[in-house]
């Protein structure tokens, strides 16, 4: 199985707002996924395809990506679910939405939960996002983006202390590498958990100006020490 990128810088990226994000688009979904499919084999001609497309996506370069994987359409999970997350980092929610939920009915694999419920967090339909973002930790409960994923909507609504349970253990599996490191900070202060703090900078080296930037990203949930 190919790994999919994309997903966790959506975390950090809404706690410091949407300057930049692709305005959504109001039409009604428009997408075909009546050739979904769930099998995850793909050909080596194949994957090549995917890995270039996954470059551009690490670039940022995401309606390049979406162009290049609508000119090579495949079956399989790996394809849909890339195309899932084009359509939503281009602002096309609607159909990113369709995508996701006809995955979920026909696959109903932590992937595509994952994909719908990051979809319902940028239409800021939080409660109906943690829902399918908890469905996605119970089946993939090793998987780092859908930890921290879950533990940031958990923050929006306030539950702190298992934000900070969810993003601890996605710090973890994710060897204290990349924006986790800000939302388990933000949890932290949230809890007044000073021993998290401490353990952030003596086990992952978490810097003062890492901290300074966190205690901003607090302001934003309304709770200031």
């Amino acid at each position: 199985m190919m790994p999919m990128r994309g997903w966790i810088w959506v975390a950090v990226v809404m706690l410091v707002g949407c300057a930049g994000q692709p305005t959504e688009t109001t039409s009604s979904s428009t997408v075909d996924t009546s050739d979904i499919a769930c099998q995850e084999a793909v050909q080596p001609e194949q994957r090549v395809d995917l890995e270039m497309i996954d470059t551009l996506m690490a670039k940022g370069r995401h309606y390049a990506a979406l162009a290049r994987l609508e000119s090579k359409p495949m079956e399989g999970i790996d394809y849909w679910l890339r195309y899932g997350q084009l359509l939503a980092s281009t602002g096309k929610l609607d159909d990113a939405e369709r995508v996701f939920r006809d995955m979920v009915s026909e696959c109903e694999d932590g992937r595509s939960r994952h994909g719908l419920g990051m979809v319902l967090l940028k239409r800021n339909q939080v409660n109906a996002a943690i829902t399918h973002l908890e469905a996605a930790r119970s089946m993939a409960p090793a998987s780092a983006q859908v930890r921290n994923d879950y533990g940031y909507a958990l923050l929006l609504v306030g539950r702190y202390q298992d934000a900070a349970f969810e993003l601890r253990t996605a710090l973890e599996l994710a060897n204290g590498q990349g924006p986790v490191r800000q939302n388990v900070a933000v949890a932290y202060l949230l809890t007044d958990d000073q021993q998290g703090l401490e353990a952030l900078k003596s086990e992952y080296g978490f810097t003062d100006d890492e901290l300074a930037y966190a205690r901003a990203l607090q302001q934003q949930f309304g709770r200031v020490e």
